[in-house]
C-alpha cells in the first residue's frame, strides 16, 4: 500500500473545482418589479429578477461595472411583504457582478443601506 497523502479535493468548496461556493445570508424572492436606479447623478429604469434582505439581481439596458456605488427604489407588495399597502424602499448598494445577455445586463446589487416609506 502506498504512505503517500491521498489527493485532497479542493478545500475552498469541497468539490474539487477551485471555485468558491456561493453564499447566501437571505431568503430571495422571485419578484419582477420596476425599479429606478441612480448612477452617477443619472437615473435608469430597470427591472429586478429577485430581492432579498441583503441584495437584489435585476436587468438593465446598459453595464454598471462592479464595485460602483448606486441608489435605487422599488415599490415592494403589500402581499409580500404582509401589508396592507405597498412600500416604497429607498436603498444604496454597491454592484457585485455584471454580464451581457441577450435580454440586457444582468446586475447583481448588494442592499447596504434601505429605508421604507408607505404610500
Amino acid at each position: 500500500m502506498n504512505s503517500s497523502t491521498p489527493e485532497m479535493p479542493d478545500s475552498t468548496n469541497g468539490n474539487g473545482t477551485g471555485k468558491r461556493p456561493e453564499v447566501r445570508c437571505a431568503v430571495r424572492f422571485p419578484l419582477s418589479l420596476p425599479l429606478v436606479l441612480f448612477n452617477e447623478n443619472k437615473e435608469f429604469s430597470a427591472v429586478t429578477r429577485n430581492v432579498s434582505a441583503s441584495g437584489i439581481y435585476f436587468v438593465i439596458d446598459h453595464q454598471i461595472k462592479p464595485g460602483e456605488i448606486i441608489g435605487f427604489s422599488l415599490r415592494m407588495p403589500g402581499a409580500v411583504l404582509g401589508t396592507q399597502k405597498d412600500v416604497t424602499v429607498q436603498c444604496r448598494g454597491r454592484v457585485v457582478r455584471s454580464s451581457a445577455e441577450e435580454s440586457g445586463f444582468h446586475t447583481a446589487a448588494t442592499i447596504d443601506e434601505y429605508e421604507f416609506s408607505q404610500e
